[in-house]
């Protein structure tokens, strides 16, 4: 049993045990549900298939940041079959 603590918020940080059982991480969301005589039901949220969708969801993934003249470089070189 894992015991989490609420934040002044009213916040609490699930561990990534629980967000890997959810198939969930950063810009992801989840869904919480009353369940009657239980407390509550965690759920991963269904994808709407927006834009708003992939954001975060690359968050954490590297060590540097990278900025828009590198992105536009690599943008550059995939137009042009270099990739």
């Amino acid at each position: 049993m894992t015991t989490l603590q609420i934040t002044a918020k009213g916040q609490i940080t699930l561990k990534k045990e629980f967000l890997k059982l959810l198939d969930a991480g950063p810009g992801d969301r989840v869904v919480v549900e009353p369940a009657p005589g239980v407390g509550l039901l965690l759920r991963p949220a269904k994808k709407t298939g927006s834009i708003d969708d992939v954001y975060g969801m690359c968050a954490g993934l590297v060590d540097k940041p990278v900025s828009i003249e590198e992105m536009n470089k690599v943008i550059a070189a995939g137009w042009a079959g270099e990739l």
